[in-house]
């Protein structure tokens, strides 16, 4: 395979977009329709990572750049700004939020003691970006985005609170939050069950969940996926089970659906289930 560069990729874009010979698909698209990729793409790199399949990962971090590309170009024939425009500021931004790397750039700022010294410096200078682009919003949470996935905002805004100590030190309070919020979504459910208020007892029992995952030092996305593919790797050996017995799922008692259940699971803490 000859080698390929930015260049390349930059062109190819741009004869997908071209008006006259270009891919009808591409050009029927727009930023609202493609902005679903770029996250469902994000995703899958994050799913490579998590099966440690590198050359997925190589595939799907080309599937990501891809929509950088993509949007980039859209920029570019609305006059807006255009690939390069994009790596110079992310340039320009690196250097800027890393003065402890690149004091040169940066007046000489001494370097930063450690990790957390840096996370605190790194919000200090988005803080003072947000101010120079007269963003008024003085909150400890603002510049927080309302587009990223709702347990992702739970997180940072969790984050962003402990900064000045409104936060707990260690799970076990979390876990009797956890206790209190569910009591609540089954009064709930005992008493209104009106969906509104459920779903707020709801929502404030999965903002629990994820601040106890942090106080607990896991990462609450790869927990979920991890269930999830927990959930799909017993539940194809149900229905497998079912088929080696002539039958299937479908139609079974709850009860003849958890046998089944109670054996893949089983099976699966015996190690025969593929990951």
């Amino acid at each position: 395979m000859p080698e390929s560069s930015i260049g390349d990729l930059l062109r190819i874009m741009a004869a997908l977009r071209d008006p006259e010979h270009g891919c009808p698909w591409d050009l029927e698209q727009d930023f609202t329709t493609i902005a679903p990729y770029t996250i469902e793409e994000a995703y899958e790199v994050a799913d490579a990572i998590d099966r440690c399949d590198f050359t997925d990962l190589r595939d799907e971090l080309g599937d990501l750049l891809l929509q950088v590309v993509f949007h980039a170009r859209m920029a570019e024939e609305a006059g807006r700004f255009d690939f390069n425009d994009v790596v110079r500021t992310i340039c320009a931004k690196m250097i800027r939020r890393h003065p402890h790397v690149f004091p040169d750039e940066n007046g000489g700022v001494e370097k930063t003691a450690n990790a957390a010294g840096q996370t605190a410096a790194w919000e200090e200078h988005k803080r003072q970006e947000r101010e120079q682009r007269g963003d008024s919003d003085s909150s400890l949470l603002a510049g927080i985005p309302r587009g990223l996935p709702e347990w992702q905002r739970a997180l940072k805004l969790q984050k962003r609170a402990s900064t000045i100590g409104f936060d707990w030190s260690e799970p076990g309070p979390v876990l009797d939050k956890l206790h209190e919020e569910l009591a609540e979504v089954r009064h709930e459910l005992d008493t209104t069950a009106e969906p509104a208020r459920i779903e707020d007892e709801i929502g404030d029992v999965l903002f629990v969940c994820v601040n106890l995952a942090r106080l607990a030092k896991v990462d609450y996305s790869a927990a979920l996926r991890g269930a999830n593919a927990k959930f799909e790797r017993r539940f194809r050996r149900m229905e497998a089970l079912a088929a080696a017995d002539g039958t299937a799922l479908k139609g079974k008692s709850l009860a003849e659906q958890d046998a089944y259940w109670n054996r893949a699971k089983a099976d699966d803490k015996a190690g025969l289930l593929k990951p």
